[in-house]
């Protein structure tokens, strides 16, 4: 893909554990974590992670301000991200094993069509999974 075809680079969200978030999209949803900068002048840290190179897949960037000591609200705007999984059943049972939170557990959509599920990651931030096989 050339420079000046358009494409989706990342997604941000705000986090308040980075720590614990980098634990959890790396180590229980399979991410790596490509690269982590800290900007002290402005007392904030970027990681971002993602299943593939920043050269050619979307990733997400994990924003985490030093000074944030609240939950961020998570508005209303913001719907979720989706990732696509082999085994939904087997998937959410590690994740629920790890004490992940699972408001929507695997199953065919209400209407018809794919199975899905959705999980929470430490923010609160909903992830849609759907299963691909």
């Amino acid at each position: 893909m050339s420079r000046n075809t358009p494409r989706l680079l990342h997604t941000m969200i705000r986090v308040l554990d980075l720590e614990k978030s980098i634990d959890f999209y790396t180590r229980l949803l399979g991410m790596k974590l490509l690269r982590r900068t800290d900007f002290p002048t402005g007392r904030f840290t970027l990681a971002f992670v993602g299943y593939g190179d920043e050269a050619d897949s979307t990733v997400i960037e994990l924003t985490h301000n030093w000074d944030q000591a609240e939950p961020y609200d998570l508005g209303t705007g913001f719907g979720h991200l989706a990732i696509g999984v082999g085994d939904i059943y087997g998937f959410c049972d590690r994740l629920a094993a790890e004490g992940v939170s699972i408001p929507r557990p695997p199953g065919p959509m209400k209407h018809g069509g794919s199975v899905i599920a959705f999980i929470e990651d430490p923010d609160g931030y909903k992830i849609e999974l759907i299963e691909r096989k």
